[in-house]
């Protein structure tokens, strides 16, 4: 898909998508609370697609494609219900680990097995009653393991323990566990490393997802590289479950100024940014692309850190920025594991540039906003329906053209 912007100036009023993230924990939670409520403004994504029709479904046998939340909280999910299921995937989802939460659910009285290569899906899984207890978690690791225990402790006979080991990454991730669990009827305590959940029962109670803060991101990224007009992104709240409405600040220094109003926030561009951005990502992952592609196309250098859990989302993120920014022109370093790093040092690009997305719907999207500075290629545009389905046709409203 070739894709350019015919005007610099961005005008745009958008209804963002629902939060993914918030969407998946709902849907759980409603299910683990037997509830009669439908959550409402559920995300049309295809990882909470994938949710819907396993939690509604009466097969035993689920195929979750490249939905790697839906993954890890269904395994936990099914471990904890009576009967024998199997879960698969996408050909990447096999070769992304998963038995750091195996290993665990199992320590607890799951029974679990792999049935091709160990340590990766796919799985099969003799649900059951769990006993629980206490387990010992690297911190270091995706905090989705971390809210799938979470979220189906409550029902094991002994409650959970997880204390965990080292540096804790995605932490605003389990506070959003915490509090949708809390909304669900059910406390849990977060102290110096330590997560512990009584045994207790969820009650059912009406819920409503809010947008998405992570697509929020690649406006803020569109306006700050623009420099010039005005977009309303609708459903935001400046007190939000996500880690990732720290986004409104971190473009302060990008040149971008959030108002929020009733109804949304409003982003207008300052003209004034930092000479030199650094940051550590361990809270917010899952913007690290769309700071990259800011700041080289803003020709800021930058140093980031907490990069950790990037080798093993959709696909590996820190080769990929690697790779596709060289093909823009920019140098990027990684001085050290978890670190990404732009000194601004240029080479030649490549004429047309062509956008790999490795299947994975945030590289599309990161990449999307450099064809304000020049014409490029987008590989497989079609990945953005795993949170932003209507990533393309939004854009259009925006003045993109697409051909």
């Amino acid at each position: 898909m070739n894709i350019y912007f015919p005007r610099p100036s961005i005008d745009a009023r958008i209804k963002l998508p629902a939060s993914k993230s918030i969407s998946n924990r709902a849907l759980i939670l409603n299910a683990l609370a037997y509830s009669p409520y439908e959550i409402q403004n559920l995300s049309d994504c295809d990882d909470t697609r994938v949710m819907i029709g396993a939690l509604d479904s009466n097969d035993t046998c689920f195929d979750v494609g490249a939905a790697g939340t839906s993954m890890r909280f269904l395994t936990a999910f099914l471990a904890k219900t009576v009967g024998e299921w199997c879960i698969t995937g996408s050909e990447r989802m096999k070769q992304r680990p998963i038995r750091l939460l195996v290993d665990a659910l199992n320590s607890l009285g799951a029974r679990i097995e792999y049935l091709e290569n160990e340590g990766f899906p796919p799985l099969r899984i003799y649900g059951s009653a769990l006993m629980g207890g206490e387990i010992t978690l690297n911190g270091g690791v995706s905090s989705q393991y971390i809210s799938a225990l979470m979220m189906i402790a409550p029902y094991m006979v002994n409650g959970l323990v997880i204390n965990l080991e080292g540096d804790v990454i995605s932490v605003p991730y389990i506070e959003m566990t915490r509090s949708m669990m809390a909304g669900f009827g059910v406390e849990t305590r977060f102290d110096n490393h330590t997560i512990s959940i009584e045994p207790q029962r969820y009650t059912p109670a009406p819920f409503t997802v809010e947008s998405d803060w992570s697509a929020a991101s690649y406006w803020y990224e569109l306006l700050s590289i623009a420099g010039t007009g005005e977009v309303f992104l609708e459903g935001l709240k400046q007190d939000s479950y996500q880690g990732d409405a720290r986004v409104a600040e971190l473009f302060g220094r990008l040149g971008v100024r959030s108002e929020f109003l009733p109804g949304g926030v409003r982003l207008t561009p300052t003209g004034e940014y930092t000479g030199r951005f650094r940051y550590n990502f361990v809270n917010e992952p899952d913007l690290a692309q769309t700071f990259a592609v800011t700041c080289c196309m803003k020709g800021i250098p930058f140093e980031f850190s907490g990069l950790q859990s990037l080798k093993i989302k959709e696909t590996n993120r820190v080769a990929a920025l690697m790779s596709e920014l060289a093909k823009l022109g920019f140098v990027i370093e990684e001085p050290a594991e978890g670190m990404l790093a732009w000194t601004g040092a240029t080479t030649v690009s490549q004429q047309p540039p062509v956008i790999k997305t490795y299947d994975d719907h945030r590289m599309a999207m990161a990449f999307a906003p450099a064809a304000l500075v020049q014409p490029l290629t987008i590989e497989h545009p079609e990945v953005v329906s795993k949170s932003y389905p209507d990533f393309w046709n939004d854009l259009k409203t925006a003045g993109m053209t697409i051909l």
